[in-house]
């Protein structure tokens, strides 16, 4: 009994409460200069972030081949371009610079031959009158962009073999130097975009768990295993 009396007591009380609560007039709360009435079913709206560009790795690798940096450009690696342009301008440049030294001694070795006449029977052999031991002015250019050439050595034809031979392998060092930068290209711009398909957020965490079955060992042990959760994020 005195338990249903304190339980009608109570509710007597909180309906008075309830119907004062009614009486009393609605507030306006005011806020960003947009008013909301108490109790009003209007909802705030909450801002959508923008989705996460994520690559797709065979495309940064076609474009990477097609023209070097754009590869970059497609995962938003904005910064490796000037990186990549200057890596194969250098390599280039560098081939080209051997490529007309190669040319100027080779020019210079074929003076020291008969290549006058190629139905003559000295043809391709050492000119008459020269020996192992002469030496021909052999010119050559300063630069790549100079034409003239203003430099000269005195040279026998076995130094002017060697120097040939060097700036030849020299070409073909920067060719293989610049090519290798170009097959880089397209390599970093596929690790790279793969890299961005992984979700790196907060998100990723080491979990502390028990485990029973340990490694190597035949009968049930207690222990504590460390769980990392790695997601990968589709394109």
């Amino acid at each position: 009994m005195f338990i249903l009396i304190a339980g009608k007591i109570s509710a007597q009380k909180t309906g008075k409460d309830e119907e004062k609560q009614r009486k009393k007039p609605e507030k306006t709360v005011v806020f960003d200069s947009t008013a909301f009435i108490q109790g009003d079913s209007v909802k705030p709206q909450i801002a959508v972030g923008k989705k996460k560009f994520i690559p797709n790795p065979g495309r940064a690798t076609k474009l990477a081949a097609l023209i070097p940096g754009s590869g970059q450009i497609y995962n938003r690696d904005y910064w490796k371009v000037p990186l990549v342009y200057a890596a194969f301008a250098g390599g280039t440049w560098t081939a080209i610079y051997w490529n007309v030294r190669y040319h100027d001694f080779l020019k210079g070795y074929k003076t020291f031959y008969d290549l006058s006449d190629p139905t003559s029977k000295t043809y391709g052999t050492i000119k008459k009158g020269l020996t192992a031991d002469s030496r021909l002015p052999i010119f050559y250019r300063g630069g790549v962009l100079n034409g003239k050439q203003v430099d000269s050595l005195m040279l026998t034809i076995d130094q002017v073999k060697r120097e040939k031979n060097t700036y030849r392998r020299y070409k073909e060092t920067a060719i293989v130097f610049t090519v290798a930068l170009y097959a880089l290209s397209i390599i970093e711009a596929n690790v790279a975009a793969h890299l961005k398909t992984f979700d790196l957020s907060e998100d990723i965490s080491m979990k502390v768990a028990p485990k029973i079955q340990q490694p190597n060992m035949t009968l049930p042990t207690p222990g504590v295993s460390l769980v990392f959760n790695l997601h990968r994020r589709k394109p």
